[in-house]
């Protein structure tokens, strides 16, 4: 008797053990998530300036943005004269860019997804704000922090098996208020390949935003990329018509 009742307390011991883990990881799931939708919000139009700085020189652009759920976007560029109307489309896993100057749209393979935009160290889908990590990745708590007085989680995000996805690994620090404050991308071998970090954080379109967002390879000091954000508006929503081919190849202020 005294056997059975030590074997049926044990099973009951990694019973909870088992229960408190997977409500943890769905605790985190859900900071997961809910950083990634503060971040996107419900649908959103932006003006932001975009700096990409190497050793020797810099040049700046000025884009226009339009979001709606978590997988439509539409940006294009505004300034200056020579890159104006160069412009992308994401609507869905689909992809296309639009060439002014030779009137041409390109349709993305998904390969393309993770190339430089315009020469950044922001990617297509970086600056599509793209919702498949919070999908594709298993994410858990790695430790806290504390920034401005607030708690801090550090989350790290392993692919899911089969997950179409380059990165190995994906650091995250989050405020407690949702805030995305840093995002870390790693490769295979879980060596850090570029970092996305955020300053700044004041009211832009009514809520705490981090106005400027800087994405940083690992290796290479010297270089990055700056977005500042102009003005920020979130919206309740956006029409559909707004995410076509034909909106990206017309000229929008």
């Amino acid at each position: 008797m005294l056997k059975k009742g030590i074997t049926a307390a044990c099973f009951t011991f990694f019973l909870l053990i088992a229960l408190v883990s997977k409500a943890s990881s769905q605790d985190i799931q859900e900071l997961v998530q809910a950083a990634v939708e503060y971040y996107r919000g419900i649908a959103s139009i932006a003006t932001v300036a975009m700096t990409i700085h190497r050793p020797g020189w810099e040049r700046t652009m000025t884009m226009k943005a339009w979001t709606k759920g978590q997988k439509n976007s539409l940006f294009t560029i505004i300034a200056p004269p020579k890159d104006k109307g160069n412009g992308t489309l994401k609507r869905g896993p689909e992809m296309w860019t639009y060439n002014p100057k030779i009137n041409r749209v390109i349709k993305l393979p998904p390969s393309m997804m993770s190339q430089s935009w315009m020469g950044s160290d922001f990617s297509n889908n970086d600056l599509a704000k793209s919702d498949s990590f919070v999908e594709d990745y298993t994410h858990t708590l790695s430790s806290t922090e504390t920034h401005d007085g607030k708690k801090v989680y550090v989350t790290e995000s392993i692919p899911k098996p089969g997950a179409p996805v380059i990165w190995g690994m994906q650091k995250l620090k989050i405020r407690e208020d949702f805030i995305l404050l840093s995002q870390a991308f790693y490769d295979e071998d879980f060596e850090l390949v570029k970092a996305m970090t955020g300053s700044k954080i004041q009211m832009l379109g009514g809520k705490l935003f981090p106005k400027i967002w800087k994405m940083q390879k690992a290796d290479i000091k010297d270089e990055y990329t700056l977005l500042d954000y102009i003005e920020l508006t979130f919206k309740d929503d956006l029409p559909d018509r707004l995410f076509t081919l034909s909106s990206l190849k017309s000229s929008r202020r």
